[in-house]
């Protein structure tokens, strides 16, 4: 599952900020989406597992050895490093649209550990910044599984800062069989 006829600019990435994340195969599974996708990856302590966990290692794949993880010690040091940046908070709480936002390279998308979600404290960050953003899902459901999140906002943001189109070269779907993505009568 790789379209590497869309070329990824290295200079327009992004950060994914992972706080306290406690699952290692989510954390592995997340690093091999900053590996493929060119993103940062930044890794707020507490965390739930050690570096080198099997299960985180088995996600990650063997992109581990080529990836720089930031490692931040605690939340202290997270709003220090954010304090540069245009930040994101992923959250069940948020009131704006991960697709509404404009985003821009070197924005940092932030999610919280898979048990508890974000602190309060970067919540209220987030509200006061209304940089809380949500993805969209039928009710009762309450969330999504976070490097399915993470997934699924890391390329919408990639989407806009590189200007890809909704019909790449060589989409089989248009119908008349010669794979350039235009249906032609």
């Amino acid at each position: 599952m790789s379209d590497q006829s869309v070329k990824i600019d290295r200079n327009n990435s992004i950060s994914v900020v992972l706080i306290e994340p406690d699952i290692p195969q989510n954390t592995g599974n997340i690093a091999r989406l900053c590996y493929a996708t060119g993103c940062e990856l930044v890794l707020v302590r507490p965390l739930g597992f050690r570096l080198t966990d099997a299960a985180l290692q088995r996600a990650g794949m063997d992109y581990w050895k080529n990836l720089d993880p930031v490692i931040l010690d605690d939340l202290e040091d997270f709003s220090v490093w954010a304090s540069k940046r245009r930040i994101f908070y992923l959250s069940a709480h948020g009131t704006n649209n991960y697709a509404a936002i404009s985003y821009q390279a070197g924005d940092a998308l932030v999610f919280g550990s898979e048990s508890s979600g974000l602190p309060a404290s970067l919540l209220t960050v987030g509200k006061a910044a209304d940089s809380l953003i949500t993805l969209p899902m039928v009710a009762p459901a309450r969330c999504i599984n976070v490097s399915s999140a993470a997934a699924a906002t890391v390329y919408e943001a990639l989407r806009q800062i590189n200007h890809w189109s909704s019909s790449i070269p060589g989409n089989i779907g248009d119908g008349d069989g010669d794979g350039d993505g235009v249906a032609e009568s």
